[in-house]
């Protein structure tokens, strides 16, 4: 049986698994871009087949990304690389400045061939401060984050219940967790899910 880090690296060099679905790889859902994932490295040592930072230049398939450690990475996209920016997304969406996670199978060169690339992803917590018109200004650690209801696309989730457009039972000094696309260089997120415990 094939193995995803086989049918990225025959993707990357040349081989027949273009023709694979974004699905059969990687994972759309953005919570995976904050799954813990075993890898063979020593403990503490980074995870090899993961890079974060904020994409400098994109050329062909390849994006050159600085990372939070002043470190580059290469980062190749392949027929069944899955892109989550809000929502999956094509390659196109990819835009210098935007800040990105991205796991795959990190290739000889040192190259990164990435089954799933997460865009301007946040996962952030805090309390509400105010709700206005398809906002809402949430406190986090004291700075205020505006987070935008995004329509079609926003989803609250209350404790157990399933995920609603209706973002209605959220109240002033609630606290929530939004998981979300950052607006660069700003103190905005697009709402793709709010978390609320009760």
């Amino acid at each position: 049986m094939t193995s995803r880090r086989d049918l990225l690296k025959s993707a990357v060099l040349g081989g027949g698994a273009t023709v694979v679905a974004a699905t059969a790889l990687g994972s759309l859902g953005p919570e995976a871009a904050f799954a813990e994932t075993a890898y063979d490295a020593e403990p503490g040592a980074p995870d090899p087949d993961f890079a974060e930072g904020r994409i400098r230049t994109i050329k062909d398939d390849t994006l050159l990304v600085l990372g939070s450690n002043m470190v580059f990475h290469t980062i190749r996209i392949v027929n069944g690389t899955s892109l989550w920016k809000l929502g999956p997304v094509p390659f196109e969406a990819a835009k210098p400045g935007d800040g990105l996670y991205a796991r795959g199978v990190r290739m000889p060169d040192g190259m990164l061939a990435a089954e799933s690339v997460w865009l301007n992803i946040v996962n952030i917590k805090g309390h509400i401060k105010n709700i206005t018109d398809g906002k809402l200004h949430l406190d986090h650690h004291g700075k205020e984050v505006l987070c935008h209801v995004v329509p079609g696309k926003s989803v609250a989730i209350q404790a157990q219940a399933p995920p609603t457009a209706d973002l209605s039972m959220l109240k002033v000094s609630q606290h929530v967790q939004i998981l979300g696309a950052w607006r660069p260089d700003t103190n905005e997120v697009d709402i793709a899910t709010v978390f609320s415990p009760h």
